[in-house]
């Protein structure tokens, strides 16, 4: 199975993929906006669980992409807007979550708070409901398939799953940056005041964002 996959990822796997992949990652979006509110509001555990769970949220689209599932999101206008509506939905969700009192991000000088899996959970929605994930990746991961790929189903999961390292490995960096900077966001009431309305801005405005795209 191990000498199976490598040999389907071995003739995608260029430094031109993993350059842009990584031009990818850092690229400012939904999980790393919830991955660095976690880091400030928790601390560094809850940044790694946050990071955990949108990097699980990658997974459905990484599927429907390998196996044409992704070919319905582009074709059927009403799937589409469906799963939008879904995700612009939970966005502004946890634009309202940030802002009141006692939310999942309030930055807070308990560590303890939210269960691992709810962190995780909220981390796969927020990935799981953007319909355009699985159109990127229908998109981006066939222009570094060699065109006689033997099997591109599978080396298209293999990309992904490299994807998958990177993203995790770049959120969990920003997640524990965010946490080095608890003491100091703690130690001042206004600046903690301002996250929390900036966070549930970035939520907010990523949920208008979604909202106004085309396909």
């Amino acid at each position: 199975m191990h000498e199976t996959l490598l040999s389907a990822l071995a003739p995608a796997l260029t430094p031109e993929y993993l350059l842009t992949s990584l031009v990818v990652v850092l690229m400012p979006g939904t999980g790393v906006i919830y991955t660095l509110a976690y880091g400030l509001g928790r601390g560094s555990r809850a940044s790694v669980i946050a990071a955990f769970g949108c990097t699980l949220g990658i997974v459905p689209h990484l599927i429907a992409c390998a196996v044409g599932l992704a070919a319905l999101l582009h074709s059927s206008a009403v799937a589409f807007q469906a799963v939008k509506l879904l995700g612009v939905a939970y966005l502004f969700y946890m634009a309202w979550g940030t802002l009141r009192d006692g939310g999942a991000l309030e930055v807070t000088s308990e560590r303890e708070g939210r269960p691992a899996h709810r962190i995780i959970l909220s981390g796969i929605l927020l990935n799981l409901l953007n319909p355009k994930l699985t159109l990127f990746f229908l998109a981006f991961l066939p222009l570094f398939l060699p065109a006689d790929t033997a099997a591109p189903a599978l080396s298209i999961l293999a990309l992904g799953a490299v994807f998958m390292a990177m993203t995790f490995a770049v959120f969990v960096l920003y997640g524990l940056c965010a946490s080095a900077a608890r003491t100091y966001v703690l130690a001042k009431p206004s600046v903690m005041k301002v996250l929390r309305y900036g966070f549930a801005a970035a939520f907010g405005l990523l949920g208008l964002r979604l909202l106004l795209s085309e396909r």
